[in-house]
C-alpha cells in the first residue's frame, strides 16, 4: 500500500520483500522496515535477522512476538500497535504510522490533511455499510451480485495493492478463491483467456466469473480506454462486470474508500456463504505443521 502510494512523490525506491532472506542489494545504507503483526511471522523473523547481518538500518513495527524481543535486545526502534485484532484488521495501525514516519523523516510532505480525509470518509461509510438495509449500501450489493462466483478484481496503477487486497479479504473472510490482475499488464496476457475461443466446460467455468474493476478519475486516459475496451470484451462471457470507482478528494482517500468497500463485502460474502469471517483454520494448520519440522 505504502509502496504504490507513495510512488509518485518518495524519491527513493520501496521494495516490498515477502520471502525469508533480503535482496542481494541490502546493505547499511539501507531503510528496513520489518513488519509483522503478531510479531512472529517466520519468514519476516528470518529476514530481519538477516537484516542484522547485513547491517542495515532496521525498525520494527509490531503488536508483540519475537520480533518486539529481537528489537529490544537489539535496542532497534520499535513501533508498537495494538495487540488482539485478526493481522488483516489491523491495516489502519501498521499503514498510517509509516506515513507519519516518512513524513517525520523528511521523504515526503505531511499528510495531516489527507489523512483527517481519509477518516472522515470511513466514519461516514462505516454508518451505511454496517446496515445491510442501507439504500445506499453499496457493499451489500456488491456481495449479493458476486456469491457463488469466483471473483476476479482488476484495477490500474496505484491501486494494484487495493485489488489485491481485496482478494485476501475474499479469500480469508469468506473463504472462497478470488484472482486479481492490473491494467494495463493483463491486457498483454490475461485477455486473452477472455477471448471466447474455447468453448465447452471451460465456456461454463468462465460464466461463474464474475468481474470488479476498481476504477478512479485520476485513471490515465489511455488507461481508461484499455479498461473501456477490455470490459466490452469480457461481457458476453463473465457473469457480472462490475466498474466500482473510488470516492474522496485525496489519493489517500480514494484508495481507501475503495479498501473499505473491498472489507465490507468480503464481510457480507461471508454472511451469504454462511461461514464464520473471522477464523482462518488452513493459516493455523499450516503454522501448526510447520512447527513440527
Amino acid at each position: 500500500m505504502l509502496r504504490s502510494y507513495l510512488s509518485d512523490e518518495i524519491k527513493v525506491p520501496i521494495i516490498v520483500n515477502r520471502d525469508y532472506f533480503l535482496p542481494k542489494f541490502v546493505d547499511d545504507k539501507t531503510l528496513l522496515i520489518v513488519s509483522s503483526y503478531s510479531g512472529n511471522t517466520e519468514e519476516t523473523i528470518s529476514a530481519y535477522k538477516d537484516g542484522v547481518k547485513k547491517k542495515s538500518n532496521i525498525l520494527c513495527i509490531t503488536s508483540n512476538g519475537e520480533i518486539e524481543k529481537m528489537a529490544l535486545k537489539k535496542k532497534h526502534p520499535v513501533i508498537k500497535i495494538p495487540s488482539g485484532y485478526p493481522p488483516r484488521a489491523a491495516l489502519g495501525y501498521s499503514f498510517f504510522p509509516l506515513l507519519v514516519l516518512f513524513s517525520k523523516l523528511g521523504l515526503i510532505k505531511s499528510k495531516k490533511r489527507e489523512i483527517n480525509e481519509t477518516i472522515n470518509l470511513v466514519e461516514e461509510k462505516s454508518k451505511i455499510y454496517s446496515n445491510p438495509e442501507h439504500e445506499e449500501n453499496i457493499a451489500y450489493k456488491i456481495a449479493l451480485r458476486v456469491v457463488g462466483s469466483l471473483p476476479f478484481i482488476y484495477a490500474c496503477g496505484k491501486f494494484d495493492a487495493v485489488a489485491m487486497r481485496w482478494v485476501c479479504q475474499i479469500e480469508e473472510n469468506a473463504k472462497m478463491l478470488a484472482h486479481f490482475n492490473v491494467f494495463p499488464e493483463m491486457n498483454h496476457n490475461e485477455i486473452v483467456g477472455w477471448s471466447g475461443e474455447v468453448g465447452g466446460s471451460f465456456k461454463e467455468i468462465t460464466s461463474k466469473i464474475s468481474v470488479i474493476i476498481l476504477r478512479d478519475d485520476g485513471e490515465y486516459e489511455r488507461v481508461k480506454y484499455r479498461i473501456e475496451i477490455t470490459d466490452e470484451l469480457m461481457r458476453p462471457y463473465a457473469s457480472e462486470v462490475l466498474n466500482i470507482f473510488s470516492e474522496g478528494k485525496s489519493l489517500l482517500a480514494r484508495m481507501f474508500s475503495q479498501i473499505y468497500l473491498g472489507d465490507w463485502v468480503s464481510f457480507y460474502l461471508a454472511i451469504l456463504n454462511n461461514v464464520d469471517p473471522t477464523p482462518v483454520k488452513p493459516i493455523e494448520y499450516l503454522k501448526s505443521e510447520l512447527a513440527k519440522l
